[in-house]
């Protein structure tokens, strides 16, 4: 401030009218005061480079931040996304949960091998087990189906069979019908 008062005073005060000494002296301290603002215009555009070098520096990072930002916003998107997904999987009513299936002490009964099995495999082996039986159930169902089929050929046959012996008795009947007359004459 005083440096800035003294250039003030000598642009208003006559440098002629001043003695050398004060001359020397003022001259020595506008120099002084060039060179402090000469080095105080440098700090202020170095601060002012800092300060746009912060400011950038600042930018990127706020910009890497809001790009791990909404890299984790997505993330927890996905997860719920994903354990949506997950409930609606376990949630849903498979049909093998709807078999009729044999009760599990009952299979366990029949298929001791399965003792030590997990929740998963002893209902893949109890499905599997359903399986095999109703496959044995639809073989002997087919197997009755054809004797049925057979049996029924059978009874057609012994029908026709008796319906041409209706036949034959009524033509034999028929036929026996003047020995009969004749029989019933007296003699």
């Amino acid at each position: 401030m005083q440096l800035i008062d003294l250039a003030e005073r000598s642009a208003i005060t006559p440098s002629e009218t001043l003695p050398n000494d004060t001359k020397f002296q003022l001259s020595a301290q506008q120099r002084q005061l060039n060179a402090d603002l000469a080095s105080l215009r440098q700090a202020s555009r170095e601060s002012i480079f800092e300060v746009r070098a912060t400011k950038q520096d600042t930018a990127e990072a706020r910009q890497e931040v809001d790009r791990l930002h909404l890299q984790l916003q997505n993330l927890y998107y996905e997860e719920r996304h994903l354990r949506g997904e997950i409930s609606a999987c376990e949630s849903y009513d498979h049909q093998y949960q709807q078999l009729p299936l044999i009760p599990v002490e009952d299979f366990l009964h029949v298929e001791p091998e399965h003792t030590d099995s997990d929740e998963k495999s002893l209902m893949f082996a109890r499905i599997n087990h359903e399986l095999a039986e109703r496959e044995v159930l639809e073989q002997q169902r087919q197997e009755l189906l054809r004797r049925k089929q057979v049996l029924i050929a059978e009874n057609k046959k012994r029908k026709d069979d008796l319906a041409s012996l209706d036949k034959d008795l009524e033509t034999f009947i028929d036929a026996a019908k003047p020995i009969q007359t004749l029989f019933e004459k007296q003699y």
